[in-house]
């Protein structure tokens, strides 16, 4: 049994949900064509990732520039009681084919204004089945975003595999790993703000860790394609690199050798087709949540209620 995976290596519309939104929809349309079942896109993709705080002294407090640039992302991030993502479920649940997509979340249940880096999973039918919060933002993200919890911590049937996924830097984390095991996860999903530098290496290691197949997407950015309608778009340019963001999408085979090779200063649309065979073959010596696990010995308890500061008894 095969599945087929595409994975888009696109540049946001940097900070613009609406144009983003639209680039998405075709990128899945161009996926569907070329028969992928499944569409991975990178972490923060949609509107972007918070590129700012290292260019632009983000740690200084009361700042205005960095109030600026919070507020216009704010105004940009998805909030999905709202229908933010109602376009792209939609056109999901036409074309048959499920999605990961990384978005910057809001949320009114924890105030309206705190941003989390948040990994959706939208299902062939077109429903949104999981919303994975970052559990620990990464350094200077901490000055953007929240922590999340482990109300997404979940896996999901799809094409006869079992696909499970997290953000960025907790793919390093081995409990947050071991939560998805311990649910039968054999696809994992690593979405990665962009560079080859995060995913060489870990990508492999976890295939070899879990022996599933792993999908690194990364994000792009180019200095170019910071916009003016971007507070502060100037000083941002002048203090950026060429490529703040130069990709680095990748696939690992569940022996961890690679499927594709880490990608990168160019956006494209790559397909791989995975078979459950090779995740059977590897499992036969090591099968880490299984025959190779001692849960007598060794347990992982995972809290996956979703975090709220106020419970009401009307």
């Amino acid at each position: 049994m095969a599945l087929e995976v595409a994975l888009a290596q696109i540049a946001p519309v940097w900070l613009d949900r609406g144009a983003t939104l639209e680039k998405i929809i075709a990128t899945l349309d161009e996926a569907a064509q070329r028969g992928a079942q499944l569409a991975v896109f990178g972490e923060a993709l949609l509107p972007g990732y918070p590129f700012w705080p290292e260019l632009t002294d983000g740690a200084r407090f009361d700042d205005d520039v960095q109030k600026d640039l919070f507020a216009h992302y704010v105004a940009n991030a998805v909030d999905l009681d709202a229908g933010h993502l109602d376009a792209v479920c939609r056109r999901a649940g036409e074309l048959g084919i499920a999605v990961y997509l990384g978005v910057i979340e809001r949320c009114a249940e924890r105030g309206g204004f705190s941003l989390y880096a948040c990994l959706v999973y939208i299902s062939p039918a077109g429903r949104i089945e999981s919303a994975h919060r970052k559990l620990m933002p990464t350094h200077e993200e901490r000055l953007v975003w929240a922590p999340g919890d482990g109300h997404g911590l979940r896996v999901h049937d799809l094409g006869g595999f079992r696909v499970g996924g997290l953000n960025c830097w907790e793919n390093w984390m081995p409990l947050t790993r071991a939560a998805l095991y311990g649910q039968g996860e054999n696809l994992h999903v690593a979405v990665w703000p962009g560079s080859a530098r995060n995913t060489r290496d870990i990508t492999r290691y976890i295939a070899r860790e879990s022996r599933s197949f792993v999908v690194s997407v990364s994000g792009l950015l180019p200095r170019d394609a910071i916009g003016d309608s971007v507070p502060h778009a100037d000083r941002i340019r002048a203090a950026a690199p060429p490529w703040p963001a130069n990709g680095g999408s990748c696939v690992a085979a569940p022996d961890g050798s690679w499927l594709l090779e880490p990608q990168t200063n160019a956006e494209g649309l790559w397909c791989v087709s995975l078979s459950l065979e090779e995740v059977a073959r590897e499992r036969q010596n090591f099968d880490p949540a299984g025959h190779y696990s001692r849960p007598d010995v060794l347990r992982l308890a995972v809290d996956r209620t979703r975090q709220k500061t106020v419970d009401f008894e009307d």
